[in-house]
């Protein structure tokens, strides 16, 4: 029995020429290839600048020291995501404090997230969750309003719209994601766009070492002088990753007009079922990262898809309710309580480009059947 996994990348021969071009070139980190890539997402975007760095999670970290978040300083973040969406708050020694969800998108409820707002909140977080885009024009108003940063995690939203503008203009700065499962793959990759050019140096220069130029720079201009000016990482993507990135850029838009096939094939199938997608906002186009539903009996539902061969998912435990957080910040039940009764119904589905019709209508009877 082949298995049917919720994700898998789409690697075709272009992709491979590009990486073994790459391989074959002058550079293989630090090179021409992490231009090209980044111009190809901010453009795409509509973004002034784009920074990539090696996976989502450095990017997020990035942004945080971008926004000079340090010890004392807390950024709000929803808990349906992954651990990174807050662990990046840890890392520069700040507090992520979790807001609720709205429980029909399971995105960032902005009232929530204001009630959470004290003196020492620097910025808000908001996650694109499953690839729609959160309410970002009122989390800009309270973000202006209470003076703090505002942070898109689009990390599972490249390509979506909100009333007809790009997720990476939408906030201050967005993140994105190349993991194989993402829309574009990298391999291991993440970027941060951005349209502030102070933001912009900053990311570049906390993803190498926090050194002033790097090997390229200094080659081309013939110096040998550098200097360290902030505590950074090395962060850096490779121009192999980024060859195959901007391979893959080039595929996006078909990769999402598939993702939006499969995902209204379910929206017409599951209508009138116990199977219950999440609500799409009006106004929002959605990427569809992930194809998300609620229903009961999740556990055992899960159980019989996977001996049919369905490998779905369960994105997220609640990041408030896994025992770091728990152990460390004292958090628990009942802090959340929308995105806390989500997590025991919800369920991703099969959603990739590759993914054939007779494999999505297998996927739908299944999981008719067994709901």
């Amino acid at each position: 029995m082949s298995i049917i996994p919720y994700g898998r990348q789409y690697i075709d021969d272009d992709d491979v020429r590009a990486v073994v071009e790459a391989l074959r070139s002058d550079y293989l980190t630090t090179g021409p290839r992490i231009d090209g890539f980044e111009t190809s997402v901010r453009e795409f975007c509509g973004a002034a600048h784009g920074v990539a760095v090696m996976n989502g999670t450095a990017a997020l970290h990035a942004a945080m020291f971008a926004l000079n978040i340090g010890p004392g300083d807390e950024v709000i973040v929803p808990p349906m995501t992954f651990a990174a969406s807050a662990n990046c708050v840890l890392y520069q020694g700040g507090a992520p404090v979790f807001c609720d969800v709205d429980p029909a998108t399971l995105l960032i409820d902005p009232a929530s997230a204001e009630a959470r707002i004290t003196e020492r909140t620097k910025a808000i977080i908001g996650v694109d969750y499953a690839g729609q885009p959160c309410d970002w024009p009122r989390l800009r108003e309270i973000a202006d309003r209470h003076g703090l940063a505002l942070v898109a995690d689009g990390c599972h939203a490249l390509g979506a719209t909100l009333d007809g503008r790009p997720v990476g203009g939408l906030a201050d700065m967005t993140v994105f994601s190349f993991h194989p499962v993402k829309h574009v793959t990298t391999g291991e990759g993440g970027m941060v766009v951005t349209d502030d050019a102070g933001l912009a140096a900053r990311l570049r220069l906390f993803r190498n070492h926090g050194i002033t130029t790097d090997a390229r720079t200094r080659d081309t201009a013939g110096a040998w002088f550098y200097e360290m000016t902030e505590l950074g990482y090395n962060y850096r993507m490779t121009d192999i990753q980024a060859a195959l990135g901007e391979s893959q850029m080039r595929k996006l838009p078909g990769f999402l007009r598939r993702r939006r096939e499969i995902a209204a094939v379910y929206d017409e199938r599951f209508a009138g079922t116990a199977v219950r997608p999440l609500k799409v906002r009006s106004g929002a186009v959605h990427a569809y990262h992930l194809y998300v539903v609620r229903l009961d009996g999740r556990d055992e539902v899960y159980r019989k898809l996977r001996e049919a061969g369905i490998h779905a998912q369960v994105h997220y435990i609640p990041v408030h309710l896994h025992p770091y957080y728990r152990e460390r910040l004292g958090t628990g039940e009942g802090l959340c309580p929308a995105a806390e009764a989500a997590y025991r119904e919800i369920l991703s589905l099969p959603m990739f480009p590759a993914l054939t019709d007779e494999n999505l209508d297998y996927v739908i009877r299944t999981l008719l059947e067994v709901a």
